[in-house]
């Protein structure tokens, strides 16, 4: 069976997220899952996540299909968290597609199809308006 690692926000967590955790964790037998920190987030975002990262880690660290989580500092950082992990697979939404392949070299990639039509970006929308 193969290690699994991936990597996210998981902001406001909802059900795109947990199917792609549960997609992910099927692929192997052991889910690692990098939670991206506040400060990462402002910098790809250049907003800070709803939900502070510790509240982010416990409720992905809660599901079944998770068995260990910990806290992404930086993108640059990937390659080490995959060789720490000994993740044999990289998981990621097809959103990503092509974008990590350059870790190809010490792991399978696969991007899977995200849940259509719900993302956090926009709930957050749909909340600002109301």
């Amino acid at each position: 069976m193969k290690r699994i690692i991936t990597f996210g926000t998981f902001d406001i967590f909802h059900v795109g997220h947990l199917n792609i955790l549960k997609r992910a964790a099927a692929l192997g037998h052991h889910l690692t899952v990098g939670i991206s920190t506040d400060a990462l987030n402002y910098s790809k975002k250049q907003r800070y996540p709803v939900c502070q990262q510790a509240s982010r880690a416990e409720i992905v660290a809660a599901l079944r299909c998770v068995d260990q989580v910990f806290f992404e500092e930086a993108l640059e950082l990937k390659r080490e968290y995959i060789e720490q992990f000994e993740a044999d697979v990289l998981v990621m939404g097809d959103d990503w597609a092509g974008k990590f392949d350059e870790f190809k070299d010490i792991c399978d990639v696969v991007y899977l199809e995200r849940t259509p039509s719900i993302s956090t970006t926009e709930l957050i929308e749909i909340v600002k308006e109301l």
